[in-house]
């Protein structure tokens, strides 16, 4: 029989940019109405009914020739990037549509960027909700919950301040591939994202925002939203919890079919696909004296916990459903769930840990667009057989032996592991920044390198005796000297383009300071012991700092250090020197 359920709505963008408050503005919006039906607190989301947003919405409906049909909204309270890839079985994205939260007076700042990458590579239905008009300069709020109502009601200047706003995010999100306009200015909302100026804070706008998605919702998602109440439930893990007196539970998002206490399901574990006997579905039991309601049903769209015995190795983020006969559909159940298996390449890369198997794939995503290879990611801590792994490989790949954690912990054994083998260990709690920090030391290790190896090592260097400027022929030489490429350095050695060692620098001056080193462009004095000016090097000629046969190996396993004339120079002197070795 079909039935059709909630559309699952995904709250998005950048920290402190109003998420949780538009959540909060739609909880005590429609629970201070205290009609029938007001909002639900699930496990993992907030459950809008239409009679909700009825009492928030009706008459704007009625204005814009809307029929709300759908039987509610489940906003789920999940971080962004987990809404989109937590994978459904079929490895679809958690959400059904979006609402990208961007603070109207602030504009996008980095997670707003990375919220309409994902928006766009999972091709999700959004809108813009434009929060905090209230703190536009001279917005004067009123107590409505429609912004078209309190938009006729500020003054001109206030009006004209707020199109600058407003067209400043239109321009901003066309630099990403996005048409957008104010909700009532777009023409086709097929072709067009819809921006709806609102305040969390005041309320103002809450009307058009919760009518918009209902209309887009239905309109747009169809069948998407079609299920068949009588059958086998399939839901998404959103975490993996202890819960005191019932052990390990699941949270999980139901997206379709109905879930029943009793029934067998099947989930993922780092060890293949298992199954459990459901001994009680949970809801929040707010006011309460016991802390949870027990259900014999769910029906999708909805939040609830699972509690069964054996669900301490499901994998959060994965997909999870309701089997018939766990023994005969296994080998369906396995290739089913197969597209979410973790990723191991078998190349050179950093390992990568995350809570969730979405945020595995957001990271394996992100790391690919910043071409950062990965060798092996996966759900869980981090452990000293992780290290190990990260640990492997050659001093080419120096700045690949890390392991990066999103959200896990790091296991002591893993600590004294990365001490004794040189290998990395990064952590953070907020998504993007890891990428950052993993740039940010990949450049202090490369600074690192490059500060030892100037000093320790033959820098690849190319000068030009200059014409006129020779003020001691021999013992030693001094000389005026064009640094053509590279670097020089005192105690560096020179050779004639046939690989002849001429003498070893002395001392270096520039503009009668003595200096240790100099590089491209620089013209200056040194002196050179070796060197007789007439005899074995001319005016005019060209000279290359000599390097031994161990520093040209050295060098080959750090050409990263080098920009991309000083390789070129390296491998000039590489093959004058292998001539003469």
């Amino acid at each position: 029989m079909g039935h059709k359920r909630s559309p699952i709505i995904c709250i998005l963008g950048h920290v402190d940019h109003g998420k949780t408050t538009i959540l909060d503005a739609i909880r005590g919006t429609t629970v201070a109405k205290k009609e029938a039906g007001g909002i639900t607190q699930m496990i993992g989301a907030s459950y809008v009914p239409r009679s909700g947003i009825d009492s928030l919405a009706k008459d704007l409906a009625q204005k814009m020739k809307l029929q709300i049909t759908i039987p509610g909204l489940l906003f789920i309270d999940t971080p962004g990037h987990e809404a989109f890839t937590n994978l459904r079985d079929r490895g679809g994205s958690l959400a059904d549509l979006a609402v990208l939260v961007v603070d109207i007076n602030q504009g996008f700042q980095p997670q707003t960027v990375e919220s309409v990458k994902i928006l766009k590579q999972y091709k999700t239905p959004f809108v813009i909700a434009a929060n905090k008009i209230d703190s536009i300069s001279g917005w004067k709020s009123v107590k409505t919950t429609s912004f078209m109502e309190s938009l006729n009601q500020q003054p001109p200047h206030v009006q004209e301040r707020f199109e600058e706003k407003i067209y400043g995010l239109m321009g901003k999100t066309s630099e990403y591939g996005f048409d957008t306009d104010r909700f009532d200015r777009v023409r086709d909302f097929t072709k067009q994202v819809a921006i709806v100026p609102m305040s969390a804070k005041t309320k103002e706008g809450l009307s058009e925002l919760l009518v918009l998605i209902g209309g887009l919702s239905q309109r747009f998602l169809g069948e998407r939203l079609e299920i068949d109440e009588n059958g086998r439930g399939r839901g998404t893990i959103i975490e993996v919890k202890e819960e005191k007196g019932l052990g390990t539970t699941l949270d999980v998002i139901v997206y379709d079919g109905v879930m029943r206490k009793n029934d067998e399901i099947a989930y993922m574990t780092a060890n293949g696909v298992k199954s459990a006997r459901i001994r009680g579905l949970l809801e929040p039991n707010l006011g309460g004296k016991e802390k949870f309601t027990f259900l014999d049903e769910v029906a999708a769209a909805a939040g609830v916990k699972i509690y069964a015995p054996g669900l301490e190795d499901a994998i959060p983020g994965s997909p999870l459903e309701v089997v018939k006969d766990f023994e005969s559909d296994s080998k369906d159940i396995e290739a089913q769930f197969k597209s979410v298996i973790f990723h191991r390449s078998g190349e050179d890369g950093v390992v990568l840990r995350a809570d969730s198997l979405g945020s595995v794939e957001a990271l394996l995503n992100l790391f690919k667009d910043a071409d950062i290879p990965v060798k092996d990611a996966a759900v869980g801590n981090i452990t000293r057989k992780d290290v190990m792994a990260a640990s492997v490989g050659g001093e080419e790949s120096r700045f690949l032996k890390v392991v990066l954690g999103f959200n896990v912990k790091i296991l002591d054994e893993a600590w004294e592991e990365s001490r004794g083998s040189n290998t990395h260990v990064i952590y953070s709690d907020i998504i993007y920044r890891l990428i950052d920090d993993y740039r940010e030391w990949v450049k202090t290790e490369k600074d690192k390198m490059k500060k030892e190896a100037i000093e320790n090592a033959t820098w690849p260097g190319r000068i030009k005796v200059l014409d006129g400027y020779v003020f001691r022929v021999s013992k030693p030489a001094i000389f005026g000297v064009s640094v053509l490429a590279g670097r020089v350095r005192k105690g560096y050695r020179l050779m004639d383009k046939a690989g002849e060692v001429v003498g070893e620098i002395r001392e270096i001056q520039r503009e009668k300071e003595k200096v240790e080193e100099a590089g491209t462009g620089d013209q200056l004095a040194i002196s050179c012991e070796g060197i007789s000016i007439g005899k074995n090097v001319s005016e005019g000629d060209v000279l290359y700092t000599y390097m031994t046969l161990d520093e040209i190996r050295g060098w080959e396993t750090r050409l990263a250090m080098l920009n991309e004339e000083e390789k070129a120079l390296f491998e000039q002197i590489r093959r004058m020197l292998t001539i003469s070795f």
